[in-house]
C-alpha cells in the first residue's frame, strides 16, 4: 500500500486500544473475566496493530532509502572532527576568508 495505509493504520491504533481496554474493564465490572486474566490481550491487541502497520507500510530494496538525500553534497548535521574548529564551506553564509599571514619582524636597529 502507499503512505495513507500507514498514517490510518497508526491514527486507528489508539481507538483500538480504548476500545479494548474498555470492553476488558466492563467484562471486570460485569464477573464475566477478571481484569488479572485478561491483561495480556492488551498486548496481544498492541502486536496484531504494529504488524498491520508493517504490512501496510511501503517497501524499499535493499540499499535504497526511504528519504530524499539532501540536496547537498554534505551529510545532514556533520560535525567537525573532535578538536577542530568548524568552518563553513566557501561561498556560504557565515564564510569569513582566512586571516592574513603575520607580517614579517622587521630587523631592529
Amino acid at each position: 500500500m502507499n503512505a495513507k495505509g500507514v498514517f490510518i493504520a497508526q491514527a486507528v491504533r489508539g481507538p483500538v486500544l480504548l476500545i479494548t481496554i474498555g470492553t476488558l474493564f466492563a467484562m471486570h465490572q460485569a464477573g464475566v473475566l477478571p481484569i488479572e486474566r485478561t491483561w495480556p490481550l492488551i498486548l496481544i491487541v498492541l502486536g496484531i496493530m504494529k504488524l498491520i502497520e508493517r504490512m501496510v507500510a511501503p517497501q524499499f530494496p535493499y540499499g535504497q532509502q526511504p528519504y530524499a538525500q539532501p540536496p547537498y553534497g554534505q551529510p545532514p548535521y556533520g560535525q567537525p572532527p573532535y578538536g577542530q574548529p568548524y568552518t563553513p564551506p566557501a561561498g556560504q553564509p557565515g564564510h569569513a576568508p582566512p586571516p592574513p599571514p603575520p607580517a614579517p619582524e622587521r630587523p631592529r636597529q
